[in-house]
């Protein structure tokens, strides 16, 4: 039985955690660390826990000994933080899974740019594995340190790769997303009460979130050249999940029936990834729960527009690390994940 830490479980990515490892079976919560003024038993905080998981939460950290405990170590941390946290376990050789952006983008000058602080373990950023299982399984099996990807980020690379990849499209694309509330965490906002939320839908951050240079890294790596991306997202008013109308130029007509085929052979061995038919769409309430990433195509002459649906806090963020940690440790990748 594989025993994991998670780092930073009292909030939403973390408690989402908790709950698909649950349901795995072959492994073990055995340590839960979240920032709070004392340690207390989990179920104070989470009071469906009762019965469920009678462990206590730790408001500190002794690096060493969670080391000696664990096999895995997943830092549900916000952005910023994992990279103070991160190297003590890399140093002691434990296999990590870290949430944040810490390690998601190889130029640490971008990452500078756009986090607005400077790194502080640069010298990790180059052995971490991008965790988008779909495009990188292969790296991910001996990966020390996965940064796993943003929300936002993996339904539009996994949307936009395989055209890309099958040089059909124009490297000029429109992210047109929308998000569920907890896509910004636990920590309290004035723009994030209800009040603010509700009977309202606002776009933000236009063409200037912290997720675009994510998108952009990973798209031109798959086509081999820069990419522009214009990317807009969207708060609606709901919990979770996240759907994404993307934009593509074709470089010649084809039918709505060629781009199905191409998206569902890219994927055809993906258990996570499925293809509607040919004019029909997914929406959120088909994925909010599981893990899946559920894609719908319309052809507008010679633009291809592809609908997206992920849930942020599972293929976004909880399950998408138990998706790499399964293949990290060789269990079937889909283990507590249907």
């Amino acid at each position: 039985m594989l025993k994991a830490a998670i780092l930073g479980a009292s909030g939403y990515a973390g408690e989402e955690l908790i709950k698909i490892l649950l349901r795995h079976p072959e492994i073990k919560i055995s340590y839960l660390m979240a920032k709070m003024d004392e340690s207390c038993p989990i179920s104070d905080l989470f009071p469906w826990l009762e019965h469920i998981l009678e462990i206590e939460c730790k408001n500190e950290i002794d690096v060493e000994s969670v080391a000696a405990e664990n096999d895995v170590i997943f830092l549900a941390l916000p952005h910023r933080v994992s990279m103070d946290i991160a190297p003590s376990f890399l140093n002691l050789g434990k296999r990590v899974i870290d949430f944040s952006a810490d390690y998601r983008l190889k130029d640490v000058d971008e990452y500078q740019k756009w986090y607005d602080v400077e790194h502080k373990s640069k010298e990790f950023v180059k052995y971490s594995v991008y965790g988008l299982c779909e495009l990188y399984r292969e790296k991910i099996k001996d990966a020390q340190l996965i940064a796993n990807p943003g929300c936002y980020p993996t339904g539009a690379i996994l949307t936009c790769a395989p055209f890309l990849k099958s040089g059909l499209i124009e490297p000029d694309i429109i992210i047109d997303a929308k998000s569920g509330s907890s896509g910004a965490g636990r920590t309290p906002s004035v723009k994030l009460l209800f009040s603010e939320v509700n009977e309202n839908f606002k776009a933000y951050k236009v063409c200037n979130h912290q997720h675009t240079p994510e998108i952009v890294q990973e798209l031109n790596a798959v086509y081999g050249a820069p990419v522009h991306v214009s990317f807009v997202p969207h708060l609606v008013p709901i919990n979770r999940g996240i759907l994404s109308t993307i934009y593509m130029s074709l470089k010649k007509t084809i039918s709505v029936f060629d781009a199905v085929d191409i998206l569902k052979k890219f994927y055809h061995n993906e258990p996570f990834v499925r293809v509607r038919k040919a004019d029909v769409y997914p929406e959120i309430k088909d994925v909010v729960c599981s893990n899946f990433c559920d894609m719908g195509i319309k052809v507008d002459q010679k633009r291809l527009i592809v609908v997206t649906a992920i849930d942020n806090l599972v293929k976004g963020a909880a399950g998408q690390a138990v998706q790499n940690c399964n293949i990290m440790f060789g269990f079937k990748e889909t283990t507590g994940l249907l």
